[in-house]
C-alpha cells in the first residue's frame, strides 16, 4: 500500500570554480535549472566525491607550473595567476574524468581541460581579445559535420588556446579564420564538452546548456 508521500529526489550536485566577476552572468544561467545545487569552490568547500558534474568556467592564465610546456616569455601570461584555483581544478578534472561524470569546460576551462588530458597550449595569440568579442557573436566558426551543438559565430574573446590536443580529445570547431580550436569533445566518454567562446553571456547557447544539465540528472540517477 502507498505511503501516500512523494518520493524527493536528491538535487544534483555542481563542482565549479567562478570569479567574482562572472557570478552574475553564471546566475543567470543557474536560474534557469533550480533544481541543480551549485557549488563554488572559490567561496567553500566543494567534496568532490559527492559531486554529479564539473563546470570549468573562465579565468585568468593557468599558472607555469602545471603546463605541460615551457614559457620562453613569461611577459605574456596574466599577472593575476591563481595556483590554488588551477590546483583545485586539476584535482576536480581528475576525480571527475575517474567517475565519468559530464564534464563542460569553458573559455580558460577548455584550456584547464586540455591541459589535464596531456595537451598544451598557445601562449599568446593576436586577434582573438578584442572588445566586442567579448559580447557579441561575431567570431565565424568552421564546424565539423558530427558537432554536437552547432553555431555559425560565436562570442570568443582569449588570447591563449589549444595547440597540440590532449589524448581522445576531438575537434568539433576551428574559428574561420585562422584556425583556432574554438570546440572539442572527448572521445569515448558520456559526456564531456570543452568550447572556447562564453555561452553563459549569450542567449544563442541555451542547447548546449540544457544538454549538460540534462547529464546531470542522469548522473546523479
Amino acid at each position: 500500500m502507498a505511503s501516500g508521500k512523494s518520493q524527493i529526489r536528491p538535487m544534483p550536485n555542481l563542482a565549479t570554480w567562478i570569479r567574482q566577476r562572472d557570478a552574475k552572468s553564471f546566475r543567470t544561467i543557474f536560474a534557469k535549472y533550480p533544481d541543480v545545487k551549485v557549488w563554488n569552490a572559490r567561496t567553500r568547500n566543494v567534496p568532490l566525491d559527492k559531486m554529479d558534474g564539473l563546470l570549468l568556467s573562465g579565468g585568468s592564465d593557468i599558472s607555469p607550473e602545471f603546463l605541460r610546456q615551457d614559457v620562453p616569455d613569461p611577459s605574456v601570461l596574466d599577472k593575476q595567476i591563481d595556483s590554488n584555483r588551477d590546483r583545485w581544478e586539476f584535482q576536480a578534472v581528475q576525480n571527475a574524468l575517474s567517475r565519468g561524470l559530464p564534464i563542460l569546460a569553458i573559455c580558460k576551462g577548455i584550456q584547464v581541460f586540455n591541459v589535464a588530458l596531456g595537451g598544451t597550449l598557445k601562449l599568446d595569440i593576436p586577434g582573438h581579445n578584442l572588445p566586442d568579442q567579448k559580447h557579441c557573436d561575431l567570431q565565424p566558426l568552421r564546424t565539423a559535420r558530427e558537432a554536437s551543438h552547432r553555431f555559425p559565430n560565436v562570442n570568443s574573446a582569449h588570447h591563449q588556446a589549444i595547440d597540440r590536443l590532449g589524448d581522445d580529445l576531438q575537434v568539433e570547431a576551428w574559428a574561420a579564420d585562422d584556425g583556432i580550436i574554438e570546440q572539442v569533445r572527448l572521445g569515448k566518454y558520456p559526456f564531456a564538452l570543452g568550447v572556447q567562446y562564453h555561452p553563459e553571456r549569450g542567449q544563442i547557447y541555451d542547447s548546449l546548456f540544457d544538454d549538460f544539465f540534462a547529464r546531470l540528472e542522469t548522473a546523479k540517477r
